[in-house]
């Protein structure tokens, strides 16, 4: 038998620690939440892409009433930028959640669909995608997707 053993890198900072370009994104994402459509589960989730064009494309979770026809914010933004401005790299994401009448204390991750569909832009890319967490009692800050996915599904295998 053999063991591998995955390390992910994360850096945690206050949200007053970030680069100004990262604050910037963080608050676009957080007012993205503010556009989310989730009667059902009252959890708006926002999320903002910085292009390596410097566009910033935003977008938000949108529920249905018809399970599971909704959409999460990190796919939204994600298919939105990509047929907006194709071929265009993704540069950082950033993701806020909203509930109960407060942003998150700690960071939310993006489920397991949406992190498959990051990969995928990173890869089509050809750079690392940095990702960070928006929580208001800590940001995180991931370097690339693979510290969401560690084991990313992929055609080469």
């Amino acid at each position: 038998m053999k063991e591998l053993n995955l390390v992910t890198k994360i850096h945690v900072y206050a949200y007053n620690e970030l680069s100004e370009t990262d604050k910037k994104l963080v608050d676009e994402a957080k007012s993205a939440t503010q556009r989310s459509y989730s009667p059902y589960s009252r959890f708006g989730v926002g999320a903002a892409l910085l292009l390596a064009n410097g566009e910033v494309v935003s977008g938000s979770n949108q529920e249905n009433v018809a399970f599971p026809s909704g959409i999460c914010a990190e796919r939204t933004t994600c298919f939105y930028a990509h047929s907006r401005y194709p071929g265009v790299r993704f540069v950082k994401l950033a993701i806020a959640a909203f509930h109960n009448g407060a942003f998150t204390p700690h960071p939310v991750s993006p489920c397991g669909a949406c992190r498959q569909v990051l990969a995928e832009y990173e890869k089509l890319g050809g750079e690392k995608l940095e990702i960070i967490l928006y929580g208001d009692d800590e940001v995180y800050v991931l370097p690339e997707v693979s510290a969401l996915l560690p084991l990313i599904f992929d055609e080469d295998l």
